[in-house]
């Protein structure tokens, strides 16, 4: 499954609930969902980190419907031609080096 058909499986699945609601409310639930991918990252449990994972892409994939925004043409118009600021692949930029331990 590619990233389009992700969005449009979520979208089958989710938006009409999702539309109801503010896109404000939509971004705190994946905000809630970054937490518990955190929580779970920590933990190192891999089944439960698997799962928040698919809980963030598929809330990232419902706002990103909500507002209208195709995350495949946003992903490439930006990253197509490598890092945005040094246009390098691998990234080349210094500050990206720097802070790579945080």
């Amino acid at each position: 499954m590619n990233k389009s058909e992700a969005q449009k499986l979520i979208e089958d699945i989710f938006l009409v609930k999702d539309e109801k609601r503010l896109w404000q409310d939509n971004y705190i639930w994946l905000l809630e969902e970054v937490g518990e991918l955190s929580r779970a990252v920590r933990s190192k449990d891999e089944e439960n980190i698997r799962e928040e994972f698919a809980d963030v892409y598929a809330w990232l994939l419902s706002l990103a419907s909500v507002l209208q925004i195709d995350l495949d043409e946003v992903l490439f118009s930006k990253y197509e031609n490598g890092c945005p600021k040094c246009f390098l692949k691998p990234c080349g930029c210094r500050h990206r080096e720097e802070n790579d331990n945080d």
